[in-house]
Protein backbone atom coordinates (compact mmCIF):
# COMPACT_ATOMS: atom_id res chain seq x y z
CA UNK A 1 0.00 0.00 0.00
CA UNK A 2 1.41 3.11 -0.72
CA UNK A 3 0.92 6.13 1.61
CA UNK A 4 0.74 9.62 -0.27
CA UNK A 5 3.17 12.07 -0.44
CA UNK A 6 1.34 14.98 -0.20
CA UNK A 7 -2.78 15.36 0.59
CA UNK A 8 -4.52 16.60 -2.16
CA UNK A 9 -6.45 19.81 -1.91
CA UNK A 10 -9.38 20.51 -4.29
CA UNK A 11 -10.72 23.81 -5.65
CA UNK A 12 -14.26 24.04 -7.47
CA UNK A 13 -14.55 27.41 -9.11
CA UNK A 14 -17.24 28.97 -11.31
CA UNK A 15 -18.27 32.44 -12.53
CA UNK A 16 -21.63 33.16 -11.33
CA UNK A 17 -23.81 36.19 -13.18
CA UNK A 18 -25.31 37.04 -10.24
CA UNK A 19 -24.79 39.72 -7.37
CA UNK A 20 -22.63 38.58 -5.06
CA UNK A 21 -26.00 39.03 -1.81
CA UNK A 22 -27.49 36.28 -4.05
CA UNK A 23 -24.81 33.98 -4.45
CA UNK A 24 -23.79 33.88 -1.08
CA UNK A 25 -27.88 33.43 0.21
CA UNK A 26 -28.37 30.56 -1.89
CA UNK A 27 -25.92 28.73 -0.28
CA UNK A 28 -26.71 30.03 3.22
CA UNK A 29 -30.83 29.52 2.77
CA UNK A 30 -31.17 25.77 2.78
CA UNK A 31 -34.93 26.77 1.16
CA UNK A 32 -32.75 28.05 -2.04
CA UNK A 33 -29.61 25.34 -1.51
CA UNK A 34 -31.52 22.49 -1.73
CA UNK A 35 -32.89 23.34 -5.57
CA UNK A 36 -29.31 22.39 -6.34
CA UNK A 37 -27.82 20.52 -4.16
CA UNK A 38 -29.04 18.68 -1.01
CA UNK A 39 -32.48 17.89 -0.23
CA UNK A 40 -33.00 18.59 3.77
CA UNK A 41 -31.16 21.15 6.25
CA UNK A 42 -31.82 21.67 9.77
CA UNK A 43 -31.38 25.31 9.36
CA UNK A 44 -29.90 28.31 7.80
CA UNK A 45 -26.04 28.42 7.86
CA UNK A 46 -24.97 30.40 10.83
CA UNK A 47 -21.06 30.71 12.66
CA UNK A 48 -20.91 28.53 15.28
CA UNK A 49 -24.12 26.38 14.74
CA UNK A 50 -23.69 22.73 13.99
CA UNK A 51 -26.13 21.61 10.79
CA UNK A 52 -27.33 18.49 9.06
CA UNK A 53 -27.83 17.99 5.31
CA UNK A 54 -29.03 15.41 4.07
CA UNK A 55 -29.62 14.10 0.27
CA UNK A 56 -32.61 12.01 0.74
CA UNK A 57 -32.46 10.42 -2.49
CA UNK A 58 -29.02 8.13 -1.52
CA UNK A 59 -30.35 7.82 2.31
CA UNK A 60 -27.20 9.73 3.49
CA UNK A 61 -26.63 12.81 5.41
CA UNK A 62 -23.86 14.46 7.48
CA UNK A 63 -23.38 17.17 10.33
CA UNK A 64 -21.12 19.56 9.73
CA UNK A 65 -19.78 22.96 12.19
CA UNK A 66 -20.06 26.15 10.58
CA UNK A 67 -16.57 27.33 11.52
CA UNK A 68 -16.64 30.59 9.76
CA UNK A 69 -19.28 32.87 7.58
CA UNK A 70 -18.53 36.45 6.50
CA UNK A 71 -21.12 37.58 4.73
CA UNK A 72 -20.90 38.02 1.15
CA UNK A 73 -17.64 36.86 1.26
CA UNK A 74 -16.75 33.42 2.81
CA UNK A 75 -17.99 30.36 4.21
CA UNK A 76 -16.06 28.00 6.32
CA UNK A 77 -17.19 24.19 7.20
CA UNK A 78 -16.01 21.32 8.90
CA UNK A 79 -17.59 18.12 8.06
CA UNK A 80 -18.08 14.98 10.68
CA UNK A 81 -15.05 13.36 9.34
CA UNK A 82 -12.95 16.38 9.64
CA UNK A 83 -12.35 17.15 6.22
CA UNK A 84 -13.26 21.26 5.61
CA UNK A 85 -14.68 22.90 2.95
CA UNK A 86 -14.27 26.80 2.21
CA UNK A 87 -16.32 29.21 -0.40
CA UNK A 88 -14.94 32.31 -0.66
CA UNK A 89 -17.03 34.59 -2.73
CA UNK A 90 -15.49 37.65 -4.94
CA UNK A 91 -18.11 40.15 -6.29
CA UNK A 92 -16.92 41.42 -9.54
CA UNK A 93 -17.98 44.02 -12.04
CA UNK A 94 -21.79 44.03 -13.95
CA UNK A 95 -23.17 41.58 -10.98
CA UNK A 96 -21.02 38.54 -11.21
CA UNK A 97 -19.48 36.63 -8.50
CA UNK A 98 -16.67 34.42 -8.76
CA UNK A 99 -16.70 31.17 -6.39
CA UNK A 100 -14.27 29.57 -5.07
CA UNK A 101 -14.75 26.19 -3.37
CA UNK A 102 -11.86 24.54 -1.25
CA UNK A 103 -11.82 21.25 0.29
CA UNK A 104 -9.45 19.86 2.24
CA UNK A 105 -8.43 17.63 4.99
CA UNK A 106 -8.93 14.27 3.49
CA UNK A 107 -7.71 11.29 5.55
CA UNK A 108 -7.74 7.38 5.25
CA UNK A 109 -5.22 5.03 3.19
CA UNK A 110 -3.80 6.77 -0.21
CA UNK A 111 -6.73 5.21 -2.21
CA UNK A 112 -8.85 6.64 0.05
CA UNK A 113 -7.76 9.86 -0.10
CA UNK A 114 -7.32 10.11 -3.56
CA UNK A 115 -11.44 8.73 -4.52
CA UNK A 116 -12.39 10.73 -1.81
CA UNK A 117 -11.07 14.05 -3.44
CA UNK A 118 -11.52 13.21 -6.83
CA UNK A 119 -15.67 12.02 -5.87
CA UNK A 120 -15.51 15.94 -4.07
CA UNK A 121 -14.01 17.81 -7.01
CA UNK A 122 -16.64 16.25 -9.32
CA UNK A 123 -19.43 16.91 -6.89
CA UNK A 124 -18.71 20.62 -6.29
CA UNK A 125 -18.08 20.95 -9.88
CA UNK A 126 -21.56 20.05 -10.29
CA UNK A 127 -23.05 21.90 -7.17
CA UNK A 128 -21.43 24.98 -8.84
CA UNK A 129 -23.15 23.85 -12.34
CA UNK A 130 -26.40 23.46 -10.63
CA UNK A 131 -26.23 26.35 -8.92
CA UNK A 132 -25.39 28.65 -12.08
CA UNK A 133 -28.24 27.12 -13.84
CA UNK A 134 -30.55 27.92 -11.31
CA UNK A 135 -29.81 31.49 -10.41
CA UNK A 136 -28.81 33.00 -13.89
CA UNK A 137 -31.62 31.05 -15.89
CA UNK A 138 -33.94 29.73 -13.43
CA UNK A 139 -33.75 25.72 -14.24
CA UNK A 140 -33.36 23.36 -11.74
CA UNK A 141 -30.75 20.60 -13.25
CA UNK A 142 -31.21 17.96 -10.84
CA UNK A 143 -27.71 17.35 -11.50
CA UNK A 144 -27.26 15.28 -7.53
CA UNK A 145 -30.26 13.33 -7.66
CA UNK A 146 -29.93 12.33 -11.23
CA UNK A 147 -26.02 11.61 -10.83
CA UNK A 148 -26.37 8.11 -9.83
CA UNK A 149 -29.87 7.48 -9.74
CA UNK A 150 -30.03 3.59 -9.21
CA UNK A 151 -26.80 3.65 -6.71
CA UNK A 152 -26.66 1.89 -3.20
CA UNK A 153 -24.28 4.82 -1.65
CA UNK A 154 -22.09 3.93 1.30
CA UNK A 155 -20.62 7.22 2.49
CA UNK A 156 -21.14 10.77 2.04
CA UNK A 157 -22.20 12.30 -1.48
Amino acid sequence: METLTQIPVVTAEMLIRRPVEEVFEAFVDPAITTKFWFTKSSGRLAEGKRIRWDWEMYGVGDDLDVKKLDPNKEIRIVWSDGTQTEWVFTSRKDNETFVSITNTGFSGSGDEITAHAIDSMGGYTMVLCGLKALLEHNVVLNLVSDKAPDAIVNGFI
